[in-house]
């Protein structure tokens, strides 16, 4: 009887920290990967404030860090999107407007952003389609009226008739 509770006893204790050195593992994640670590808005907040600075590169890296931690967040992929544009990398920036459109439709916030990226690519003529229906469903939206104003100097300085909008 003895034997059997001493072998009852060890029993017990090798589950227990087999148990123990199991949880250990989940407990403490690997420190390999920061971002885990991260609250889901900081690669986004950390973006923003180098995009603010004009450091476009670390502020597509974080953008891409947010999109890949949280994918179905439009404004993530519209700062992605709106990075690329200030990097040249057009075709990357439309994969990224598609994505955000994807999520939350045409929204005049996404239409005036594509406006100025075709602005920055000299597309003129598709700027002034995405931006005049950006204005149309967002009349009052100070961004758009200044990416209008933009647009209407760079018309000028190409010889071509500006756009006119009125507010309803």
């Amino acid at each position: 009887m003895l034997v059997q509770s001493y072998m009852v006893r060890i029993t017990v204790c090798v589950v227990t920290l087999l148990l123990l050195t199991g949880c250990g593992t989940a407990m403490h994640p690997s420190l390999n990967s920061a971002e885990q670590f991260w609250p889901s808005t900081e690669p986004v907040k950390n973006a923003k404030k180098y995009f603010r600075n004009g450091n476009f590169g670390l502020a597509e890296k974080h953008y891409r860090l947010a999109v890949e931690k949280t994918p179905r967040s439009a404004e993530a992929w519209l700062g992605l999107a709106a990075s690329y544009d200030q990097l040249r990398r057009f075709d990357l920036a439309d994969k990224a407007y598609t994505s955000a459109r994807q999520l939350v439709g045409d929204r005049p916030s996404i239409l005036n952003n594509i406006g100025y990226s075709y602005i920055l690519r000299s597309d003129l003529e598709k700027a002034k389609h995405k931006l005049l229906e950006a204005f149309n469903k967002d009349p009052d939206n100070p961004h758009i009226m200044n990416n209008i104003e933009i647009l209407n100097q760079s018309l000028i300085e190409n010889g071509r008739a500006v756009v006119v909008v009125k507010k309803s």
